[in-house]
């Protein structure tokens, strides 16, 4: 097990910026989950602890070392990757023994090794079988196997799961949680699945654009988002976002009107709320903050989905399974103001509400245990 610390890497290809500077400091034995849609630098971060790529400035260190100059096979990382990139030719033990074959290691240390990984991903009953006869699940297994065999320091994962169906994500998810725990491996892992960073991560990294938008921990970054980008990436379905302005504790917006909100006038704001905080209510409500017809209707077995499209904006609350709202008929949504979230609609950075509710309006940019950099 090691600490990671990265001190202020960037990297360029020519003209183009696939990292901005960033500095980050992974505890040893932490869960650290870079999270952004393709082409954020999350890849390119991993590879450069990694040793894969160079970084352009800044350096890597892994517990007491600078590793800039050392070769990945020297580094003590273990990577998991998308592809399983198991040998077709080999045997599953064969398979998550070979880094040790490699390494010159007698056949009478070998196999309790392997057997000893494949007992912690559950594969014992396979290890004579070859990569073409497992399922995808299993596959992942072995190339988890492979990567624990070994020992490493420090486990890189590069979106080990995107190849997998939606009930296998699942239980993979729950195999990598379990065998974080009883490792306590030093653990890298990169996705574009906010759902895998919030079930996994100790802390998450949210990137786009090259750049770190928010660093923190799952429950800071769902209810303290940094700007818009993060508003609007985490949550499922994501934060309801709507620009208006605010006046006199209230804010307005075309058909739109919710009180007290404690934070200075201002004219071009974007107010975000997310579906669970919205409640369905009759249409003549007097707490209905705003009224349109049902555009969408969605039973997802533990809740139900209600979408009105609001001039050219669609706002969704998640109600209750057993609540029914017929498409093209009138209802209003009402919302607790302590459960609101503000941003700049110029910089897109959130702006700080006062009403001590201990909500996701209590509180600014890297507040708590977060941090953020504003694109």
């Amino acid at each position: 097990m090691a600490r990671i610390q990265l001190k202020n890497i960037a990297k360029r290809w020519g003209a183009s910026t696939a990292v901005e500077p960033m500095s980050l400091d992974i505890a040893d034995g932490e869960f650290l989950v870079l999270l952004g849609p393709s082409g954020c630098g999350k890849t390119t971060t991993m590879r450069m602890v990694a040793g894969l790529e160079d970084p352009s400035d800044g350096e890597v260190w892994i517990g007491d070392r600078c590793v800039n100059q050392l070769e990945p096979k020297d580094r003590d990382v273990a990577m998991v990757f998308q592809s399983y990139g198991l040998y077709p030719n080999m045997t599953v033990a064969e398979n998550i023994g070979f880094p040790l074959k490699i390494r010159g290691l007698p056949k009478a240390q070998i196999e309790p090794a392997v057997h000893k990984a494949a007992q912690q991903v559950e594969l014992m009953d396979f290890l004579q079988r070859r990569p073409k006869e497992l399922s995808g699940g299993q596959r992942q297994r072995v190339a988890l196997a492979r990567a624990i065999v070994r020992q490493p320091a420090v486990f890189l994962m590069d979106e080990p799961l995107s190849n997998l169906d939606a009930k296998l994500r699942v239980t993979m998810r729950a195999h990598i949680k379990h065998l974080h725990h009883s490792l306590g491996v030093t653990t890298i892992y990169v996705t574009h699945d906010q759902i895998e960073a919030m079930t996994l991560a100790d802390r998450v990294v949210v990137m786009s654009r090259a750049r770190v938008q928010q660093i923190g921990s799952p429950l800071d970054i769902y209810e303290r988002p940094a700007n818009l980008f993060v508003a609007g990436f985490i949550g499922s379905p994501p934060m309801n976002l709507l620009p208006g302005s605010l006046q006199g504790h209230v804010f307005s917006a075309p058909g739109v009107r919710i009180e007290g909100l404690a934070c200075a006038d201002a004219n071009d704001v974007v107010l975000g709320v997310r579906p669970e905080d919205l409640s369905v209510v009759a249409a003549d409500d007097a707490a209905a903050a705003l009224t349109a017809e049902v555009f969408a209707f969605e039973l997802t077995g533990d809740a139900t989905l209600v979408t009105l499209k609001h001039g050219n904006l669609m706002v969704t609350a998640k109600a209750g399974k057993d609540h029914r709202s017929a498409l093209g008929s009138r209802v209003g949504f009402s919302v607790n103001p302590a459960r609101c979230h503000l941003f700049d609609a110029g910089t897109q950075a959130r702006i700080a509400l006062k009403t001590g509710s201990g909500s996701g309006a209590g509180a600014g940019p890297g507040s708590g245990a977060g941090s953020s950099v504003q694109p």
